[in-house]
């Protein structure tokens, strides 16, 4: 098909299909940067202390939130230029996505919470060891 020949229609119909591949494309990037679930499950640390710090770091969810950004933003406009023909299993995939993302980032609040707990904890129970020793 030459340049002359296409319509508007067709030239449309062309960007909303890149459009699409685009939010697909984002999606899957997202989904690739989020953590292993092995990484978060196994450990090989000696102690809590080596254990939750390996779980926070393995709780990076990366570059998701960014390709996450990327595919809202591509799905935003398609929608808005009312492009996809059906795009309710790419809205379905970004809420599973934003979930999900908000999932891991809440357990590395919280498991950075007990990291900077723990120390402390362990300071104020040997002293009471000690106290009770003397």
């Amino acid at each position: 098909m030459s340049q002359a020949s296409l319509t508007d229609d067709d030239l449309f119909g062309e960007a909303a299909n890149e459009m699409r591949e685009d939010v697909e494309s984002s999606l899957a990037d997202a989904r690739d940067a989020l953590p292993d679930a092995e990484s978060i499950w196994e450990t090989d640390a000696d102690n809590v202390l080596g254990a939750l710090n390996g779980l926070k770091s393995a709780l990076e969810t990366g570059d998701a939130e960014e390709h996450l950004r990327d595919a809202k933003k591509w799905y935003t406009m398609g929608e808005r230029a009312d492009a996809f023909d059906d795009a309710e299993d790419l809205a379905d995939e970004i809420e599973t996505l934003e979930s999900t993302i908000g999932d891991i980032e809440q357990a590395g609040d919280q498991v950075g919470d007990l990291t900077q707990t723990i120390p402390g904890l362990r300071s104020t129970l040997q002293s009471a060891d000690d106290e009770d020793e003397e």
